[in-house]
């Protein structure tokens, strides 16, 4: 809720830890722009975005990203 009043132009409505995805955590968060300009909900979705990952950095909370190795054979 601190995000939203610190960016203003948004109601958060709720947030939910939604489900398990094959390699995350998938959570949902429903939130209201006020008015119906597309540019400025693009601008408000960045700018919430942005700020939950600004708080996971500060938390120290690390993002696992899926990792692929390749073995070549020299033939």
């Amino acid at each position: 809720a601190e995000i939203f009043r610190e960016i203003g132009g948004a109601t958060l409505d709720r947030v939910h830890f939604f489900s398990y995805g094959d390699f995350s955590l998938i959570f949902e968060i429903v939130y209201y722009i006020d008015g119906n300009d597309y540019a400025r909900y693009m601008d408000i979705q960045q700018k919430v975005n942005l700020r939950i990952y600004e708080e996971f950095g500060k938390r120290r909370i690390e993002f696992a990203y899926p990792t692929r190795t390749l073995y070549l054979n020299k033939a």
